[in-house]
């Protein structure tokens, strides 16, 4: 099994603040339309299948794989997405949340395993040490926020 956390603060020193309604409206879009955050070309198709008072589905290609995910949102709190099909299978989660200082923290963790290969395996593996590194979820992290600011900043949050 994969397991993966990363935390980073939402308003680092010399970044322009984002209030918790603010980085929360950031995260319930990108769980809407993961290509207005990811790199170009990275996700080639995301759409909002299905929808209901506690979750949505939605169906995306990401770095070519087709995958389903169940999105529950916790409002201003947390965003969990169940891996319903696609090559994991497994939970991803981003949580806003504050620190003993009471300063905005963004967190992500996930429990994940890899449909058809080998518990802790050499793909497990593979994608435990991708995930945790520096280009792993961290640097997402950072990316959604940085994101997240630029449209707060052209008035689209």
């Amino acid at each position: 099994m994969i397991y993966s956390t990363a935390t980073v603060s939402v308003n680092p020193e010399g970044e322009f603040p984002l209030t918790r309604a603010q980085a929360w409206a950031g995260l319930e879009l990108k769980a809407r339309d993961a290509r207005l955050f990811l790199p170009p070309g990275l996700c080639t198709r995301c759409d909002v299948v299905e929808e209901s008072a506690t979750h949505f589905v939605r169906e995306a290609t990401i770095a070519g794989a087709d995958l389903r995910e169940i999105i529950s949102l916790e409002t201003e709190r947390k965003v969990t997405f169940f891996q319903a099909t696609g090559p994991r299978e497994g939970a991803i989660v981003n949580e806003l949340f504050e620190d003993a200082t009471g300063a905005l923290q963004l967190r992500f963790y996930c429990y994940l395993g890899l449909h058809g290969k080998e518990p802790n395996g050499p793909e497990e593996e593979r994608d435990q040490a991708q995930f945790d590194s520096d280009q792993g979820y961290k640097a997402a992290l950072l990316s959604t926020l940085k994101r997240t600011r630029e449209l707060v900043a052209k008035g689209k949050v």
